[in-house]
């Protein structure tokens, strides 16, 4: 029986790019976003499931994971991998946009936590991987509402990993530090010299699924080898 990966959070970038990469090693593989446009080509190319969830509504992901569950089996794997971004001096912040950032990269990974737990834990098994940004590690100028959302998105990776390492499930919070390679947007995103490349990335969420239990990663810190730390 094959096991099932599902990835929250899929777009054209990191999000494809981890979709290839597990189906290729035979997972029957999920992909979850808030809408449906644009992923046809790749579910086409992978045969990859896609499903519409908003993961700031509780009810949308019970319904995505119980969905899951009755189409493709509860998921071995899952990967938060959904993200947003607002950023502007404190004075000038629009406070709807903040609540919908930390909404995003903190309570929807919280929730989506708890759905894949509720799964995990009887079986004894599974891997949580949660996308992290060096804006969990320092909180830069004029990206307070990007800072919150990650630094709550490390606090509940780091605390789920003391809770579940226990009973087989392994939990990962990677930092990506840097840009990701994405050509059709221009600078600074199309220099394949000083940007993260998302195939190189999503090996890596890979090779963290595959970890004995023995030697567990926690955390990782991915960048592209000409960013300053």
């Amino acid at each position: 029986m094959s096991k099932v990966a599902l990835i929250v959070g899929a777009g054209p970038g990191l999000g494809a790019s981890l979709a290839r990469t597990f189906a290729q090693v035979g997972y029957d593989v999920a992909v979850a976003s808030r809408h449906a446009a644009g992923l046809e080509p790749l579910c086409s190319e992978t045969g990859t499931r896609h499903f519409v969830c908003d993961v700031s509504d509780a009810q949308s992901v019970e319904d995505l994971f119980r969905q899951i569950d009755a189409e493709l089996g509860a998921p071995n794997l899952v990967v938060y991998n959904a993200g947003a971004y607002t950023r502007g001096p404190i004075a000038d912040l629009d406070l709807n946009a903040v609540r919908s950032t930390l909404s995003v990269n903190g309570w929807g990974a919280l929730v989506v936590a708890q759905e894949a737990a509720r799964r995990m834990i009887p079986r004894g098994s599974g891997t949580m991987l949660f996308t992290g940004a060096s804006a969990g590690i320092k909180g830069f100028a004029q990206s307070a509402p990007f800072a919150m959302g990650k630094f709550a998105l490390r606090g509940l990776c780091q605390s789920l990993s003391r809770e579940l390492a226990p009973q087989n499930i392994h939990v990962v919070h990677v930092v990506i530090d840097g840009v990701i390679l994405r050509p059709e947007r221009g600078n600074p995103y199309d220099d394949p010299e000083t940007t993260l490349h998302p195939d190189q990335i999503a090996r890596t969420y890979l090779e963290l699924s595959r970890q004995h239990k023995s030697a567990w990663t926690y955390e990782i810190e991915l960048r592209p080898h000409v960013e300053t730390f």
